[in-house]
């Protein structure tokens, strides 16, 4: 008993509410999808939503919203890692997830498939992080995190050809390095992939190494030992630190139950 105590008192509480909070964006935002794209005909459009409609592009509502949604789990992710046991394990478990996921699609929603989707590329992270955690013990965690931060933004815009950030486009790439389903999977998407959640390897692990080696600064520094940051990172509501211990099995089911959801009110609205 006591050394379970020991171990829940260890459990940094705010960092569950974090993730919680952020599933639950990412809940409501992909129940506003299933609005505009499966019920548009029944329902108000959003054209703020709507990638096609010049108030969009001009503000960008959407985009940012989802932004922020990948941005924190994929960082999270990366911060949490160190914190965590059996990483194989784990890894291959949220990899696999995104395998189920992107099945399911493929069988069942091919027209709004899943392939290479953020469970894959999360797990994909977790994964590599293996190797690379035996070899950046020794590194600078300050020169890590800077590295790592520098080219999630140089590399941020490869999907799209280019080497830059969001709307800024340095270096174009070589078209001929845009080909294949690995080559998608990496970075450099192929002009006949699609999916409707596409997450390559590259930019997004370096932002999970971001995450990694911030944990390694506050690591080494010994700022969890602080009293303030250890007040503060045991601040906890409930039911938020709830949804974000299980992120992945509530991440798995929301979707369908959304979508059962959604073509129940269609049903009724048809009649």
């Amino acid at each position: 008993m006591e050394a379970l105590q020991i171990q829940q008192k260890q459990r940094y509480h705010l960092l569950d509410m974090l993730r919680g909070l952020t599933l639950i964006s990412m809940i409501l935002y992909h129940g506003t999808w299933d609005l505009v794209y499966l019920c548009g005909n029944y329902f108000y459009d959003m054209l703020w939503y709507q990638s096609i409609c010049e108030w969009y592009i001009n503000n960008k509502a959407a985009y940012v919203w989802q932004q922020s949604i990948c941005w924190t789990f994929i960082f999270l992710s990366g911060f949490c890692w160190s914190m965590g046991k059996q990483h194989l394990k784990r890894g291959l478990l949220v990899f696999g997830g995104g395998a189920v996921v992107s099945a399911v699609t493929m069988l069942f929603l091919w027209e709004d498939r899943v392939v290479f989707g953020v469970l894959t590329c999360i797990g994909s992270c977790m994964l590599l992080m293996i190797p690379v955690d035996q070899q950046s013990r020794n590194w600078n965690p300050w020169g890590g995190f800077a590295v790592s931060a520098f080219l999630f933004i140089l590399t941020r815009n490869i999907n799209r050809g280019f080497l830059g950030f969001e709307d800024w486009n340095l270096i174009r790439l070589p078209g001929g390095i845009y080909r294949g389903l690995l080559e998608t999977y990496l970075g450099f998407t192929d002009p006949q992939f699609y999916s409707t959640d596409y997450f390559s390897l590259f930019p997004w692990f370096f932002l999970f190494l971001a995450g990694y080696f911030l944990y390694q600064i506050m690591q080494r520094n010994r700022l969890f030992e602080r009293e303030t940051l250890r007040r503060v990172l045991q601040l906890r509501i409930p039911p938020l630190c709830f949804i974000g211990r299980h992120s992945l099995p509530i991440y798995m089911l929301h979707q369908p139950v959304l979508y059962g959801i959604l073509q129940l009110i269609l049903l009724l609205l048809s009649k």
